[in-house]
């Protein structure tokens, strides 16, 4: 039998991780997402999460899970850790004394919750119902109308409505109104969708503010390149421009490193939303708006303006490394001309060199014939008296055989030290 891969069967298990809860109605639901200021300590995220649970006597999680499911003394609690941030989502059975009561909120034990290194993301309070005759007047008494969406989804299971506002007592609602043959597990399954649609929302706006943040810094380096890039076609010096525009690029790459991470998780958070509503297969009831045309008209419009800034940080980037290209290929150009005009310049010194010393290698052997002639003549003066030779003439034959010699004898040496 061939062996199985290490991870085979944790990659299959990681499919199947994270099941969506159960739940009859009428019930309610609280979720609280916390971002965690140091997104890269999963196990203080587990400690946290095993020290709630210490609290109601329940079982722990395993030592390396993500995810969590179980009892919280009466009621079930749904924990999942996250890249940026941890979710805890309780699910109460019954109503409740009144609507949306603040106080269910009351399970996560205040001093519990001051000892998180985090913040709140989102928290949710979900009531589930069952449909009935009561449900406009519910509508009107527990959301604001001018942002209530509200649809009807999975082929008339459930109504599901929210205005995205965050309440007094600090939380969004939402509501589900199932009709009375609509099963435990697909409530799970809806309920669960409704959390992830407000927590995803709330962890892209993020990349919002970001945007928002760097809006300043990026318009004015836009400005700075635009300047440079114009600049280009004037009589300015090349190095310097290079210098101004590698500065600027390096403000790019700045931002750029700074806010990735961000924007791309937007984008990803994004598409997530996107997906959630998609498989509510909504239809509109009455004159609301469904869930999808809220998202289209208020969240799809600041996710694009994320998209935007992205795009206009790429396009940035790009333009300051073409024209990095295109102002370091002039300096080539111009340090090449410049190094021509250098090389010509040594050529002719060394043309004159050759001139001069081929001058004065013509008075040194003039110089060395003067010299060699008069020794010549000396040496040769008494032998020339005794056949009648006058000294006069007797240097006047010596000389041009002594040049002819010395230079002779120069060439030889040249061409033996070439």
């Amino acid at each position: 039998m061939i062996p199985d891969l290490p991870d085979r069967h944790a990659l299959s298990n990681e499919l199947h991780a994270r099941p969506f809860p159960t739940m009859a109605a009428p019930a309610r639901m609280v979720s609280l997402v916390i971002k965690r200021n140091d997104t890269a300590v999963r196990d203080a995220d587990r400690a946290h999460l095993i020290e709630l649970l210490d609290q109601y006597g329940a079982a722990h999680p395993q030592t390396d899970a993500t995810h969590y499911a179980g009892r919280l003394g009466k009621h079930q609690i749904k924990w999942e850790c996250h890249t940026e941030f941890v979710a805890y989502s309780v699910i109460f059975d019954g109503l409740g004394e009144r609507p949306f009561d603040p106080r269910d909120f009351d399970v996560f034990p205040a001093t519990w919750l001051g000892r998180y290194d985090g913040a709140r993301l989102t928290s949710i309070h979900l009531r589930i119902d069952v449909d009935g005759a009561d449900t406009q007047t519910h509508l009107a008494d527990w959301f604001t109308p001018e942002s209530l969406a509200v649809s009807t989804v999975i082929d008339g299971a459930a109504k599901i409505a929210s205005d995205f506002r965050i309440d007094p007592a600090g939380h969004t609602r939402m509501a589900m109104f199932v009709a009375p043959d609509t099963g435990p597990q697909r409530i799970g399954r809806i309920a669960q969708r409704l959390c992830e649609i407000e927590t995803y929302k709330a962890a892209a706006m993020l990349g919002f503010f970001t945007v928002k943040s760097i809006g300043g810094t990026l318009g004015q380096t836009e400005t700075r390149l635009g300047t440079i890039l114009m600049s280009l076609s004037e009589d300015t010096e090349p190095a310097q421009t290079l210098d101004d525009l590698l500065r600027v690029s390096s403000d790019i790459e700045r931002v750029n490193a700074e806010t990735s991470f961000r924007l791309s998780a937007t984008k990803a958070y994004w598409r997530i939303v996107e997906q959630r509503v998609m498989v509510l297969r909504e239809e509109r009831f009455l004159g609301y708006q469904t869930f999808d045309e809220f998202m289209t008209r208020r969240f799809d419009p600041a996710m694009r303006t994320v998209a935007s800034a992205k795009a206009r940080l790429i396009d940035a980037a790009e333009r300051a490394s073409r024209a990095a290209h295109l102002l370091s290929t002039q300096v080539d150009v111009e340090r090449s001309a410049q190094n021509q005009k250098i090389l010509e310049r040594m050529d002719h010194r060394a043309d004159l060199q050759l001139r001069l010393q081929g001058t004065v290698e013509g008075l040194s052997v003039i110089a060395i014939s003067y010299y060699a002639v008069s020794l010549l003549t000396y040496l040769l003066l008494p032998a020339a008296k005794s056949v009648g030779i006058d000294k006069t003439w007797l240097m006047a034959g010596a000389t041009p055989l002594v040049l002819l010699g010395v230079w002779a004898l120069v060439r030889r040496i040249k061409r033996h030290l070439h």
